[in-house]
């Protein structure tokens, strides 16, 4: 069991990790802080950006030889490989720590194992301390390499009686100027941010990051199955680089320089594309996290495709009557079906509410007797 001083010291590992969100895909976040032999800080550091020195290294370095005899309090368990940077099990080791407390497993072939090499060395290690706080922060990058595909957050707006837009097709703007911020953080914190044709058609959107500073811009990815983006389209500017995902079969002759484009197979018995193979193909360009902000026929489609990890609704103390649902058709028919969500939490931005949840595995049903 972890000790007062350890668990305090992975709590800030946890919240330096917070800093490298969106600035180090295709690599994880991690946190480290070094204790000395007393107990007292004197390291701490965090994965910065994707092939610079990893957190322990910061850490170690900050604390020099006041890490021997210390315990190294780490977010992720320290990697075993030698990549464009050194293995972080064989830094710990070098720099006389005595023990080591990582929060989380790493779920890789080619990294994991540092656990292993500590304790070989004689390290006292230990696992799972704050396991939780640390799986919510890197949640992204460890979902993508248990899956095999990226981490998908759906974020819609809404009003409160489900509407993301009016009869007429406006919606600017159901949510506050304090929400939209918001959704610029989550641009942020993302390797690719995915729409489809209906909404570039119906608000043609630029997708880029804006007002926040030092954010790498994400990828813009639009879902247009028959290549329609008019040259135009605010996505086909430089702020951000953009593909435009088509169908194998489409006719790509009147489609716009400017942006790359890759084709797809069509989804089987639905309309659009295959979602599985879209989010291969973007996993194959590195990306582990998707910003989904298309409308609501491609969240119906992502989620019928089981391809959302987690949802953010913003909802706007906004009543119309009329108008598009915020999701479509999901292949749910009955309400056994229905996609259950753990509300994670509920936040007040200006008049709106953030909802932020997850889906859950449904209950079996009960038998009747």
């Amino acid at each position: 069991m972890a000790t007062a001083a350890e668990a305090e010291a992975m709590r800030r590992a946890v919240a330096l990790a917070a800093r490298g969100l969106g600035h180090t895909s295709p690599n994880p976040v991690v946190g480290c802080v070094v204790l000395d032999a007393d107990g007292r800080i004197v390291g701490e550091g965090w994965h910065q950006r994707a092939g610079g020195p990893h957190a322990e290294i910061h850490a170690l370095r900050e604390a020099g030889e006041r890490a021997r005899g210390g315990t190294a309090l780490v977010t992720l368990e320290p990697c075993n490989h030698t990549g464009r940077t050194g293995p972080c099990a064989q830094a710990l080791i070098d720099a006389g720590i005595a023990r080591v407390r990582y929060a989380v497993a790493d779920p890789t072939a080619q990294a994991r194992g540092g656990g292993a090499t500590l304790a070989a060395a004689g390290i006292d290690v230990e696992a799972g301390a704050l396991a939780q706080e640390a799986e919510a922060v890197n949640e992204a990058w460890l979902t993508s390499m248990r899956r095999g595909r990226p981490f998908v957050l759906w974020k819609y707006a809404a009003t409160l009686d489900g509407r993301s837009a009016a009869a007429d097709g406006t919606s600017r703007w159901i949510t506050s100027a304090a929400s939209r911020a918001d959704v610029h953080r989550l641009r942020a914190e993302a390797d690719a941010v995915v729409v489809g044709s209906g909404t570039l058609r119906a608000d043609d959107p630029h997708l880029a990051v804006r007002d926040r500073e030092g954010a790498r811009q994400p990828l813009r990815v639009v879902v247009d199955t028959n290549a329609t983006v008019k040259p135009d389209a605010r996505v086909l500017d430089d702020a951000a680089p953009t593909l435009i995902a088509v169908a194998e079969d489409a006719d790509t002759d009147r489609l716009p320089g400017g942006a790359e484009t890759v084709r797809l197979p069509r989804a089987q018995g639905r309309r659009g594309l295959d979602i599985a193979a879209l989010l291969a193909e973007l996993h194959g360009r590195g990306v582990r996290s998707v910003l989904l902000e298309g409308g609501p026929t491609l969240a119906g489609a992502f989620l019928a495709a089981g391809a959302v990890d987690k949802v953010v609704g913003y909802l706007a103390p906004v009543l119309l009557g009329a108008g598009p649902a915020a999701l479509a058709d999901a292949g749910i028919t009955t309400i056994a079906q229905a996609l259950r969500l753990d509300t994670a939490q509920v936040t007040r931005l200006g008049p709106d509410l953030r909802i932020t949840a997850h889906p859950v595995a449904p209950a079996p049903l009960a038998e009747e007797n």
